[in-house]
């Protein structure tokens, strides 16, 4: 029976190294998995999906108004989808949580997300919250903050290396606008050593 899996973790913790080795694993035992990321997460190039370990995964997108399901339903008449991977599904709308977790009930495809759980200011995003809610599988991914500890805080830095507490939930950046952190790192605002 397939089963919706939700894999979150802090930034840095090595979720799409492991999206790309699923991916990877599915195919060369002649399976046909289908991964897609959201169009607004371009910083590769539109539909990349790219390790810090020099991995790299050329996928579809999807935007808020892609309709998961019908587009997993039409795909897998056309050839069977052994399992549906969505990278930073923190992006997913509330409808698009629902939508997966119909792929796996009617459509019996398995579905493994990987995402954020919270954003800069320590709040989910709505995709992590629905999936928290429907996943039946959940598995928190490692990441370690600068002073070695377990780092689940995801701090956006200005320019000058300060923690910001204020603006948008979204803004698409790598290590050049976000570190993890331990939470006491982040509490305390010290984003570096």
């Amino acid at each position: 029976m397939a089963s919706l899996h939700y894999k979150f973790a802090a930034m840095n913790s090595g979720k799409s190294t492991q999206l790309i080795q699923a991916h990877f694993n599915y195919c060369e035992r002649g399976m046909h998995p289908l991964a897609m990321t959201p169009a607004i997460d371009d910083r590769f190039g539109v539909g990349v999906i790219s390790a810090r370990v020099g991995l790299t995964l050329k996928v579809e997108v999807f935007t808020e108004e892609s309709d998961l399901f019908e587009l997993i339903r039409g795909r897998n008449a056309e050839q069977r989808i052994d399992v549906f991977i969505v990278d930073e599904a923190q992006f997913l709308t509330k409808e698009q949580v629902y939508q997966l977790a119909r792929i796996v009930d009617e459509l019996d495809i398995p579905v493994v997300a990987y995402g954020l759980k919270t954003d800069f200011r320590a709040e989910l995003f709505p995709g992590s919250y629905h999936l928290l809610c429907l996943a039946d599988k959940v598995e928190e991914l490692k990441s370690i903050c600068w002073c070695g500890n377990k780092a689940h805080m995801n701090a956006r830095v200005s320019g000058s290396g300060e923690v910001m507490r204020d603006g948008a939930q979204v803004e698409i950046g790598g290590n050049d606008r976000y570190v993890s952190l331990c939470r006491k790192h982040y509490l305390e605002g010290k984003a570096y050593s």
